[in-house]
């Protein structure tokens, strides 16, 4: 496992609730192509990117880049995400491998059983927002209704790919071509969301990548519903 601290990782770049539909539990993978501990974790992402239950996300961080080997798929956002996940929650630290499991639950490396726990007992929790999206064409309709008023919500959308293999000449992985699942891009804030009136609104996504919306409670709070078109 490899850390960074979070003041080092800057210089690098109860009301009753009615019972809404369940919701699929999302799965970030923090991930870097330059580093050793990596592929048991995302060797897990393959493993999830094919349950209904689940909406697995690896998001690629860059601050690993200058040990050798830059990750073509990196992203900085991502890697200010999860900085803002390890302030959310008061952490010194961030790390890669790391799994968020709905924006709330921490899992160090690639650990299946408390995988699998965490997984279960956000599965267990009832969703506190009703989410529907489909796709025609390039236009994404989002609607949602909320029983929740925990404060502004955001509407997220990203794209992803399948599968993407890496060929890594330098740095602690050199010499191995890795495989990675649900590869993240075009990460969207789409707009923010009072919570009381429904929710309408429809966007764009030219071509074929699979989709996924979320709503979440800030920007590094709980993800309180999700959906996916594959």
């Amino acid at each position: 496992m490899k850390h960074l601290s979070a003041l080092a990782f800057g210089l690098f770049t109860a009301m009753s609730a009615p019972a809404w539909a369940q919701s699929p539990v999302v799965v970030e993978l923090f991930t870097s192509q330059g580093c050793s501990s990596c592929p048991p974790a995302d060797r897990l992402m393959h493993e999830l990117s094919g349950r209904d239950d689940v909406i697995a996300l690896a998001l690629h961080v860059d601050y690993w880049d200058y040990i050798g080997w830059k990750d073509e798929f990196a992203d900085p956002n991502y890697s200010k995400r999860q900085r803002g996940y390890a302030i959310e929650a008061g952490r010194r630290s961030v790390y890669t491998p790391q799994m968020i499991i709905n924006g709330v639950t921490d899992i160090v490396g690639a650990r299946p059983m408390e995988l699998s726990k965490a997984i279960a007992d956000h599965a267990a929790k009832p969703s506190l927002v009703d989410l529907a999206v489909s796709k025609s064409g390039d236009a994404v309709k989002i609607s949602a209704t909320t029983g929740h008023r925990g404060g502004p919500l955001l509407v997220h959308m990203v794209r992803y790919q399948h599968e993407r293999t890496a060929n890594i000449t330098r740095g602690e992985n050199a010499g191995h071509t890795l495989s990675y699942a649900n590869v993240t891009q075009d990460w969207k804030i789409l707009q923010e969301w009072d919570g009381v009136t429904d929710l309408s609104l429809e966007a764009q996504a030219p071509g074929d990548y699979p989709l996924v919306v979320m709503i979440q409670e800030g920007r590094h709070g709980p993800i309180l519903a999700a959906a996916q078109i594959k």
